[in-house]
């Protein structure tokens, strides 16, 4: 199954110079944990970086800066891993693991912002999987117990 059809299609985007307070208070409003940043380009919304909100409590909130003056820009992850929509489940997962990232932006063959990948929805995907799997043992068990009585 190809990611495109997992991701979660609703990303809080903002751009480069949005301020950290901003950022914030988006993740806030939607339940997220991360924004992206995009550009555009010839019409099309281009990932560039993400902040998530570890990065917001690890670099101004502890270093005790003012999210009103500080923009996503400025502590956004510079060397932004994103994974094409086509991309399988499993190929993502080891790409995560070899990129350590929890979160992937999706794009699409022009690199225009599809939608994000995050550990989370992995985690649920596969926890379903796992108990279709093991129901199909236990009915399995059962019709063996019923077809030896």
């Amino acid at each position: 199954m190809p990611i495109g059809e997992i991701c979660s299609r609703d990303v809080v985007i903002v751009k480069r110079n949005d301020t950290i307070l901003e950022a914030a208070r988006l993740m806030r409003q939607h339940h997220v944990g991360d924004v992206v940043i995009v550009e555009e380009r010839g019409g099309l919304r281009i990932p560039v970086g993400i902040v998530t909100d570890r990065d917001i409590v690890l670099e101004i909130m502890a270093t005790e800066l003012d999210p009103t003056v500080i923009t996503v820009g400025d502590i956004m992850e510079q060397d932004l891993v994103t994974v094409k929509e086509s991309m399988g489940i499993f190929e993502a997962i080891q790409y995560m693991r070899s990129k350590t990232v929890r979160r992937l932006p999706v794009v699409d063959e022009n690199g225009a912002l599809l939608g994000i990948l995050a550990l989370d929805d992995l985690l649920e995907l596969l926890s379903e999987e796992l108990l279709a799997i093991a129901r199909l043992v236990r009915y399995q068990q059962r019709k063996e117990t019923r077809q030896r009585q």
